[in-house]
């Protein structure tokens, strides 16, 4: 079965910089990122020549962004350096150097660009990689743009590609089309609009975009399922249920293996289409940019995406989008609510603001069920959510992740982090403590577990570890450590830094930490 291709360009490989092949394939702008002197001087002795002479009268030449012309190549050239790296600089750089060469190269006006990649750089051994997909995330349409604006679509119809190693470019373009094909649709889901991106219109997007490959899909929508089954999900769903075009889904997506699994991944996002507050309604102006917090269940769809093209041999993986928008109203769940979640866990509401890890819990117990009764390989659960603010605030625009018990003893913290370091998506690694768990552990006889309490998270300690704690207590995980009958590794990431806030594009994190870490 074929599958359908998501890329904001056509990449095209180009071997030669000799100006009879760049005017063949009207190549009008050359877009140079880290002009070493001996890759430039083997890709074109011109080019080479010519940034000898800039580099000559300009003393910022490698500092600074500059365009100018190349009579001998007969096209312009945009040069954006890296500069000089130091111990705390990380790949990222070549991500941000390309897509300072592509914005130049939009407002010159160019027609037809190619991407001259950099090579291996010490120990930033991906920074082609990264620098590609750099630019692939600076050509980017928003979805309601290419809908509304059809001839505005596209930035570039197509991008040339040149790396100084010519037998790396064919697996390289295989590599960034497979990690950005997820980018984009986690992109689209993430950017859209609190209408375009409803909960329903979530669904038909996902399941046109899994139609023709070997991800099986299947959406959740009668609320009276909810009740029964996502008592906590259907807690949050209640208000926006009352209109039609915000009723909650939830959308399984699964890949199951051709061989035996060796492993099984279960990826739970929170797909918050709007977060209001609820009855604790976001005030001062907040509220502005809250149809990102549905980035998590985006970034699940997309890493779905990206197993869609790889297809992995031997690796089972589930993915839960639970799409709900937190709206207010006469129906809405209030502070002071006892519900009783999936797991049989009596849980009091102490913040309506604290609605993805109620939207998440239900959903993930049901996948715990799942890998304990079917006995699935070596099982790995996350969750993955724009949670809280005290995330932003401890480690700004990384991606946390928090292992419990199991997943810890097996290093998986450690290992996402290296992993994630060198394709440019960093993470925090956040440790779970006793302190996490007493916090939401129940305050009041008859209930035995506290879901929030009234601050935000950002002016509470240990505000992102906390909601981690909430969701193995809610579901039962917390009875799956390492000394438990059948230990369950699971790991919360807590991406609400890293996702992308308005007024920039969704970044789709941690599509490619996941994807290295879990795929490869």
């Amino acid at each position: 079965m074929g599958v359908e291709s998501y890329l904001p360009c056509l990449l095209q490989p180009v071997t030669s910089l000799e100006r009879s092949v760049l005017q063949r394939d009207h190549y009008d702008t050359i877009c140079v990122i880290d002009g070493s002197g001996a890759d430039l001087a083997r890709a074109s002795p011109s080019l080479a020549s010519l940034f000898t002479e800039q580099r000559s009268f300009d003393a910022g030449f490698e500092s600074e962004l500059s365009c100018f012309r190349c009579t001998d190549l007969d096209c312009r050239i945009v040069y954006s350096p890296v500069g000089e790296l130091n111990d705390f600089d990380d790949v990222r750089r070549f991500a941000e150097a390309a897509q300072a060469a592509l914005g130049r190269t939009i407002k010159a006006g160019a027609k037809q660009p190619l991407l001259v990649l950099p090579n291996s750089v010490g120990r930033f051994g991906d920074a082609a990689l990264v620098a590609l997909l750099g630019a692939l995330h600076k050509l980017y349409v928003p979805l309601q743009l290419r809908e509304d604006v059809p001839e505005k679509s596209h930035r570039f119809r197509s991008l040339g590609v040149y790396h100084p190693d010519a037998g790396q470019v064919k697996g390289l373009l295989r590599t960034v089309e497979t990690l950005e094909n997820g980018r984009f649709v986690a992109r689209d889901i993430g950017g859209g609009d609190p209408e375009r991106m409803a909960p329903p219109r979530v669904a038909e997007y996902v399941l046109q975009a899994f139609a023709n490959g070997p991800i099986k899909a299947t959406v959740i929508e009668d609320p009276h399922v909810f009740e029964r089954e996502y008592p906590l999900f259907q807690a949050v769903n209640r208000a926006a249920g009352t209109v039609k075009r915000h009723q909650g889904r939830i959308i399984f997506l699964e890949y199951k293996p051709p061989n035996t699994a060796r492993k099984t991944v279960v990826l739970v996002g929170k797909g918050v289409t709007y977060d209001t507050g609820g009855a604790d309604i976001k005030a001062g102006g907040v509220m502005a940019g809250m149809s990102r917090d549905k980035c998590g269940a985006a970034a699940v769809a997309g890493f779905m995406k990206v197993v869609e093209q790889q297809q992995p041999s031997d690796v089972h993986v589930i993915g839960v989008l639970c799409m709900v928008r937190n709206s207010v109203g006469e129906e809405c769940y209030v502070s002071d609510e006892m519900i009783t979640s999936r797991a049989g866990v009596r849980i009091r509401v102490g913040n309506t603001d604290a609605e993805g890890r109620m939207a998440m819990a239900d959903a993930l117990c049901q996948m715990k069920e799942r890998v304990v009764n079917e006995r699935l390989p070596d099982p790995h659960l996350f969750t993955i959510a724009t949670l809280t603010g005290h995330a932003v605030l401890a480690v700004g625009s990384n991606a946390i992740v928090m292992d419990n018990g199991p997943a810890r003893e097996a290093g998986h913290g450690l290992r996402l982090q290296q992993e994630a370091e060198k394709i440019g998506d960093p993470f925090e690694v956040s440790i779970l403590r006793k302190e996490d768990f007493d916090f939401h552990k129940g305050k009041c006889y008859g209930e035995d577990v506290l879901q929030a309490n009234n601050l935000p998270s950002s002016r509470t300690p240990r505000g992102h570890q906390g909601p981690a704690a909430f969701l193995m207590l809610s579901t039962g995980l917390d009875k799956c450590g390492l000394k438990s009958a059948y230990p369950i590794k699971y790991s919360h990431l807590d991406i609400a830094g890293s996702a992308g806030d308005v007024p920039d594009t969704p970044t789709g994190s941690p599509i490619l930490a996941l994807a290295r870490t879990h795929l490869q």
